[in-house]
């Protein structure tokens, strides 16, 4: 279905042809369909219902005329445990089944006691960074120990890893399509399939394992009983335990950081890159994404210091003996990663500059928003979404939210670099799009104003799936992480931002002005992702799949629960800070 709706529409004749049609009861019709494996089945039966005619069969077409009939589906392929709201949430949490029911009850849907799956419709299956990034956000309210959600959530990641060189699984193919695209290879296997084609996703692992691990008191009673398990899935990892697969995935972000972490080492050719016959890596998934970039922001900025630094606490820990020196080596890379990463990203615009280049994006957008340049006081400063970008861009020059991974995952101790990020970071979550991120349906993902090229206003509409859009989960990680950091502030050595009033008091501003977006558009945080109209003066809300998609591109549908976006049943107001 996701293949048809968003790629060339052409029919499977091995699938189409399967299909069978009946007549049944009733004046009622069914189709089934064996599947390719020759055991399971499909059907799907229409019956009239009141002021519903017969239904007709014609060339393998079923003609209802107008009324009211019952549509059935059934299907025999093996179910997994679902875990029930009250099984998915720890014992604390068991009030949000009455106080959010609605979004417990989506949560319940997508959770099982073998993995969390994505979303619904489009993604109801296996994807590792949805998975990790849902559980390092909702981690507070998420069931603890065996047969919990967020053991659930790890052990899926580990049973998927590629064993050859300890990447994770971006997502799973099972099934009949498992089975289709064994058979494109001259395979006849039902074998389950996986994707490594990111690179952001073996990063997010090591956080996830020592925030539970070591971070909570049941993760540190269960540790030497869960990394005993041995993988049982089809995924080739069989008989491996969840120890030595979790140093699989170490060895492999130790490896690929030393190069940037040596002396002299700190080169663009040193930074993480897509891989090189892909043109996405991160979660910035689609064709024009980061804007055709090879070294994305996030990954590079915040996810590997992050990976390095929770595997020198797990090496402290005693989780990696054959690797006696990793507490210091990691943190070392660490800092290395920390303090010397930012600024191949960072871009600034002088204020004249800036006011020129957004009055034009403003004028020629098409949309009739202001320019709202009226807001730019200072230059503008920003990091652009990526490096080596399309039509030899060095720098993708596209202001973007990726800072929420750095605010969240990254306690930077350069202090100078900080109080620099964070009131940069304040500024832009504050000021009006198209100067800033702001907008009264959300913070889009994307700002291409200062670009300077038409290609960046092209490639980044409010029609693109991550274009000038909002998507939820990067509201809620932008929330936690601007929490974080102010929470240092109440730590025995508080960063210097704390005793910087300007600086404190925007970011303290921007966490409540965020906040506040939140709460006016809390109808529609469970959807994967929204888009805007400009009409009457204001940004309204519209459905993305509502819009005319870029030329050369299918509509894009978001889905209508997605496991990220639920997050906010963990991530919430501090109201302290208003």
């Amino acid at each position: 279905m996701r293949d048809f709706v968003e790629g060339p529409s052409i029919l499977v004749t091995e699938i189409q042809n399967a299909i069978q049609f009946s007549s049944i009861e009733d004046g009622g019709a069914m189709l089934s369909r064996l599947w390719l494996d020759n055991k399971t089945t499909t059907q799907m039966s229409f019956v009239p219902g009141p002021g519903g005619a017969p239904i007709r069969i014609n060339n393998n077409t079923l003609e209802l005329e107008g009324g009211t009939y019952e549509f059935t589906a059934r299907f025999d392929y093996p179910q997994l445990e679902q875990l029930g709201a009250a099984e998915v949430l720890n014992p604390e949490s068991q009030t949000l089944i009455t106080e959010q029911e609605d979004q417990t009850t989506s949560l319940s849907f997508l959770s099982y006691t073998e993995k969390l799956v994505a979303g619904t419709w489009r993604f109801l299956t296996y994807f590792g960074r949805d998975s990790l990034i849902s559980l390092l956000l909702m981690q507070p309210v998420l069931s603890e120990g065996e047969g919990g959600a967020i053991e659930a959530v790890i052990g899926a990641v580990l049973e998927r890893i590629n064993k050859t060189d300890g990447t994770v699984c971006h997502e799973e193919t099972i099934g009949d399509y498992a089975t289709y695209q064994n058979l494109l290879l001259n395979i006849s296997s039902t074998k389950p399939i996986c994707s490594y084609i990111m690179v952001d996703s073996n990063y997010f692992l090591a956080p996830a394992m020592k925030s539970y691990f070591l971070d909570t008191q049941a993760g540190r009673n269960r540790r030497e009983a869960f990394l005993a398990q041995e993988a049982t899935l089809n995924f080739g990892n069989e008989s491996l335990t969840y120890g030595e697969i979790t140093l699989l995935n170490a060895e492999e972000i130790m490896r690929t950081s030393a190069p940037f972490a040596s002396s002299g080492g700190q080169t663009w050719a040193n930074l993480v890159h897509l891989k090189p016959d892909q043109i996405v890596g991160q979660w910035r998934d689609s064709t024009y994404g980061i804007g055709g970039g090879r070294i994305p922001y996030d990954v590079n900025t915040a996810l590997v210091p992050a990976a390095l630094r929770s595997i020198a606490a797990l090496s402290a820990a005693g989780f990696f003996p054959e690797h006696p020196n990793w507490d210091n080596l990691a943190a070392e890379y660490a800092q290395v990663w920390e303090d010397n990463t930012l600024h191949f990203f960072e871009e600034t615009v002088p204020a004249a500059e800036a006011r020129s280049l957004v009055e034009e994006y403003a004028s020629t957008s098409g949309h009739g928003f202001p320019s709202e340049t009226d807001s730019i006081r200072s230059d503008i400063v920003y990091h652009g979404v990526a490096l080596e970008g399309n039509n030899n861009q060095p720098l993708v020059k596209v202001m973007n939210t990726d800072d929420c991974f750095r605010l969240f995952l990254v306690n930077t101790t350069n202090q100078k670099q900080l109080t620099s990020f964070l009131n940069q970071t304040a500024t832009n979550i504050r000021a009006p799009f198209p100067v800033g991120l702001s907008t009264p349906v959300g913070l889009v993902v994307a700002n291409p104003a200062y670009g300077d090229e038409p290609v960046y206003a092209m490639n980044f509409t409010n029609n693109a799936y991550h274009g000038t859009v909002v998507w939820s989960w990067q509201l809620a990680m932008y929330a936690a992480g601007l929490q974080r950091q102010l929470e240092r502030c109440s730590s025995s050595v508080s960063p210097d931002f704390c005793s910087d009033r300007a600086v404190h008091k925007n970011v303290v501003a921007a966490y409540n002005h965020l906040w506040d977006l939140i709460e006016a558009n809390r109808r529609y945080l469970s959807s994967e992702v929204w888009s805007w109209q400009y009409r009457g003066g204001t940004f309204e809300f519209i459905e993305l799949g509502a819009l005319p998609p870029p030329p050369g591109s299918n509509p894009t549908e978001s889905d209508i629960r997605q496991l990220w976006s639920l997050t906010f049943l963990a991530v919430t107001r501090d109201e302290s800070l208003r």
